[in-house]
């Protein structure tokens, strides 16, 4: 029989996993607090959140939502990243952290339901910012457009000097 706690902390967890786009599993363990909450603050700038839980009731609650089994990297102490919003910004929060800081591990995680291992977390920390995404699309189709719009432009311009050149040699 599962005690309170544990199922209030299973609760919990089945919250944040609600909707969420990834959680980054980390070995917090050896932070003192000042940096525990330093990598809280950089967390939440990221928009995403860290909490700390059982890995046997993670592992409870993963099989009870049908998601991803990450039994490989619940091992150890772990905090868990919850990034709803922008993944790799919170990607990105957490790698940088761990390479100030060598005694964060990023142990891997879970991104839209598919396992991710640490060398792929750090692969979409290195992608960029949403907005810089949408600033290149945004870029893209800008130049696209003043091309055709050029193009359009060129063909009545280059009719107007056809014309012109016409009218003078008649005229002479």
């Amino acid at each position: 029989m599962p005690n309170a706690r544990n199922l209030e902390m299973m609760e919990n967890i089945k919250a944040d996993l609600e909707g969420v786009g990834a959680v980054w599993v980390v070995d917090a363990c050896g932070l003192t607090v000042k940096e525990t909450e330093a990598l809280r603050r950089a967390i939440r700038e990221a928009g995403a959140y860290m909490k700390v839980y059982k890995n046997t009731v993670m592992k409870k609650a993963l099989a009870e939502l049908d998601l991803v089994n990450m039994d490989a990297i619940l091992d150890g102490p772990s905090a868990f990243v919850f990034a709803h919003g922008d993944v790799a910004a919170a990607a990105k929060a957490v790698t940088e952290y761990a390479k100030e800081n060598k005694k964060l591990e990023v142990k891997g995680g879970m991104m839209e339901g598919s396992f991710v291992s640490a060398g792929e977390v750090e692969a979409i920390a290195s992608l960029p910012s949403k907005e810089v995404l949408l600033a290149q699309i945004a870029g893209a189709i800008s130049g696209v457009a003043r091309g055709l719009a050029v193009c359009i432009n060129g063909v009545p311009s280059g009719l107007a000097r056809a014309i012109q050149q016409i009218a003078d040699q008649k005229a002479a």
